[in-house]
């Protein structure tokens, strides 16, 4: 991004009475709304939340702010050194920026939800169209009414993809983005259990995704699970083209033949039945990913044979079934960002089936959002555990323990273990001491749960 203070000022319409041509002209290379990543140069965005970003006006200034927004009930700690642009309300008018700023660049938009595999899916899709394209995608999970503004304000002025997650966890919020970004093509991944306790049933799950389709452009495509019934049914609602991916012949795209390795996935599909592709992941699961961003290579005239090639070696976002290898020299599965019931079950089958010269050991963390179904759900993972295929089972967090009570029958005292979730460093302290370097671990669980401390904790630094 780069625009000058004066053109932000007429896109949010802040008044600029009182500053001079100079300031007016100065450019702006970006945003920021955490004072401590702020760089020269950068416009600060003050945001409320735990904390007021008001409050850090000074440290923003430190690092090089060359502007700032401002709320105007604040406007009694208004900052004289650089120019603050006076606003209602700083997030609304972050947001109308990155709408002026999205027109101005007039990329296509991709736009991707789901309750798993919607960060997955996005490398892969910008993995394929970068391959001809000058393309911007969401950084890691920045797919919320923050980090969607901030994802397009990220943007350089050559853009021509924008390949955009969206999140959510309550009706409204992906109709709100939907309308923000305005897509070219919408897709729906997958509709699983993440977020029920707020919803209820997975049918109001489905309704809330659909909302994704809310703002896309009339002449746009929806791309979608075709073998989920809940997506079949809603898409009919849908005025524009639509595209299915899945493992049903009736689908637009979908997979004939699936091969696991231990640490990727090949498959062909119907479009192009001569060739083989590969994922460099593991799990029959998450071909489904490569299907719903094939399709939209297939959609830009991207030749299948570059498809192949984006798809072997793509950017995977950190902690999303990522191999890493352990100070011991074991192979650790950080699958660490999110989970629900249905994505760690598909973790388990996938890490049952990896080739192995020692023991495989899973520790699973709280599935978090699951509301009053939540022990029932934590339990129902015993039927994706194979006493067989794993040799330890290492669980944290209160919903948990039901799954604990569940492996008692099935499991030695000494193979299953049960941690709070402020039992972290013990945790790794357990794990340091049992694994060695023909084993293989893997970690699901909710990013509130932490985790990624616990994997950091067994890495081998470079």
């Amino acid at each position: 991004m780069k625009m000058t203070i004066g053109e932000i000022a007429s896109a949010i319409n802040a008044k600029t009475d009182n500053f001079p041509d100079s300031s007016l002209k100065q450019d702006v290379e970006g945003v920021c709304f955490d004072s401590r990543k702020l760089e020269p140069g950068q416009l600060f965005i003050p945001l409320a939340g735990d904390h007021d970003g008001h409050d850090y006006i000074d440290s923003a200034i430190h690092n090089g702010a060359v502007a700032t927004l401002w709320a105007a009930d604040k406007a009694d700690r208004l900052p004289l050194s650089i120019p603050a642009l006076v606003v209602n309300d700083p997030l609304t008018a972050f947001q109308t920026l990155s709408r002026y700023y999205l027109t101005k660049i007039n990329p296509r938009v991709i736009a991707i939800t789901g309750s798993n595999g919607k960060t997955t899916t996005k490398d892969m899709i910008a993995a394929i169209l970068s391959s001809t394209f000058h393309v911007t995608k969401t950084h890691d999970n920045f797919n919320n009414e923050i980090g969607v503004p901030y994802t397009i304000l990220q943007m350089e002025s050559n853009t021509e993809f924008l390949v955009v997650e969206m999140g959510m966890d309550r009706p409204g919020q992906l109709d709100f983005l939907s309308k923000l970004v305005q897509p070219d093509v919408a897709i729906i991944t997958m509709i699983g259990e993440a977020h029920i306790e707020f919803f209820g049933t997975r049918a109001k799950i489905a309704d809330a995704k659909m909302e994704i389709t809310h703002g896309l452009k009339s002449d746009g495509l929806f791309i979608y699970d075709g073998d989920e019934p809940l997506l079949v049914e809603r898409a009919k609602a849908v005025s524009t083209a639509q595209n299915t991916f899945g493992r049903e012949s009736n689908d637009d795209i979908y997979a004939t033949e699936t091969q696991d390795s231990q640490y990727s996935t090949s498959f062909k599909v119907n479009l192009w039945p001569d060739m083989t592709f590969e994922i460099p992941m593991i799990g029959d699961y998450n071909v489904n990913n490569a299907l719903a961003a094939m399709a939209v290579g297939r959609v830009f005239q991207i030749y299948p044979s570059v498809i192949q090639k984006s798809l072997t070696k793509f950017d995977l976002t950190k902690n999303r079934t990522q191999w890493l290898v352990g100070k011991a020299g074991e192979k650790i599965l950080s699958d660490v960002y999110n989970s629900n019931p249905t994505a760690a079950k598909e973790v388990l089958t996938a890490f049952q089936e990896t080739p192995t010269k020692g023991r495989r050991v899973a520790v699973l963390g709280d599935m978090l959002e699951l509301g009053s179904q939540s022990k029932r759900m934590h339990a129902s993972l015993a039927s994706s555990i194979d006493p067989s295929q794993i040799a330890m089972v290492y669980l944290v967090g209160d919903d948990m323990a039901a799954l604990y009570d569940r492996l008692k029958p099935v499991f030695a005292p000494e193979n299953l273990h049960h941690y709070s979730a402020d039992q972290l460093d013990k945790l790794t302290a357990d794990l340091t001491a049992q694994l060695t370097a023909d084993d293989e671990v893997m970690l699901k669980a909710s990013h509130g749960l932490h985790l990624e401390n616990v994997v950091d904790g067994l890495v081998k630094k470079e």
